[in-house]
């Protein structure tokens, strides 16, 4: 497996205004911007080639992974090599192409878009929200999975029950190998009473390029959109069409939805402490803010 998708073309209307005139992907959780370390993710689990969904407004995110002549030339006159370094990693991380989405029309769509790059090889997506702690890598674990059953694998993760009708849902049944379960059904943000467990979906997926035919067949569902969940069902009802079913792995790690104002600082936060340069420095200040005057804080 080579190959990743991150969709980008969201709006990122929660973070409005700062979202108005820079990427919601771009905003930065401490020294780097959130789409990063997504890409350092797919990179770290040797998907080297990463293709973005992107929209329009979003040309900052291909820029920066993007070589700066200008700039790598003023930091080598100044003999900066430190974060001449830093800019050099960031350019070498991927092979980066991008396709435009034009229209959004759901995530199904998005992936859709990238069958003509993706070909008939399994890839990953990675959500351009979901930032995962590095700490408490996934991918690797996902692409284990699919390349010993075959078909397409999710990433699920246990919430509160009354937050499962914000996610879809996963009916599963549990394999001899633990935290990885088949999956027997999918719920698009089902009602709570009505949701088949409390598993949510969230932003990683290993795909069969089987796929890319269903997406294509796929009606709009839920809010008018092409949903990937819609598609995902219909390779568990029909196993020999995406190459082996839908198996989920149970993700008990940290995860934090950058496009969510509360976990976005929860992610700055939980990262500023564990840097080297800045935790040290940072935890005591934190400490002493907490345990000051509610009027303090």
């Amino acid at each position: 497996m080579r190959k990743a998708v991150i969709p980008v073309a969201g709006l990122g209307t929660r973070f409005l205004p700062a979202t108005k005139s820079v990427p919601k992907e771009m905003l930065p959780v401490v020294d780097r911007p959130a789409i990063d370390y997504v890409v350092r993710e797919a990179a770290s689990a040797g998907l080297a080639d990463v293709l973005f969904i992107a929209g329009r407004g979003k040309n900052a995110i291909e820029d920066y992974f993007d070589r700066a002549v200008e700039l790598e030339q003023v930091l080598a006159d100044k003999g900066d090599t430190e974060r001449l370094q830093l800019i050099d990693e960031v350019t070498s991380l991927a092979r980066i192409h991008s396709v435009r989405q034009g229209a959004a029309l759901g995530l199904g769509h998005a992936v859709g878009m990238a069958a003509e790059h993706v070909g008939n090889e399994p890839f990953a997506v990675l959500l351009g929200d979901d930032l995962i702690d590095g700490r408490d890598p996934v991918l690797q674990q996902m692409i284990d999975v699919r390349n010993e059953y075959g078909g397409s694998v999710i990433c699920l993760m246990e919430v509160p029950p009354e937050s499962i009708s914000l996610y879809g849902a996963a009916a599963v049944r549990a394999t001899d190998t633990n935290d990885v379960v088949d999956v027997t059904d999918l719920v698009e943000k089902p009602p709570v009473n009505e949701a088949p467990s409390n598993l949510a979906i969230i932003g990683r997926y290993v795909l069969d390029p089987a796929v890319f035919s269903v997406l294509q067949e796929t009606e709009p569902g839920r809010g008018g959109e092409i949903q990937l969940t819609d598609a995902l069902r219909t390779l568990i009802s029909v196993p020999a069409v995406g190459g082996g079913g839908v198996r989920g792995v149970v993700f008990r790690g940290r995860r934090y939805d950058t496009g969510d104002k509360q976990s976005y600082l929860r992610a700055v936060v939980t990262l500023a402490l564990q840097d080297p340069q800045l935790g040290p420095d940072f935890r005591p200040w934190l400490l002493e803010l907490l345990g000051g005057r509610p009027d303090d804080v």
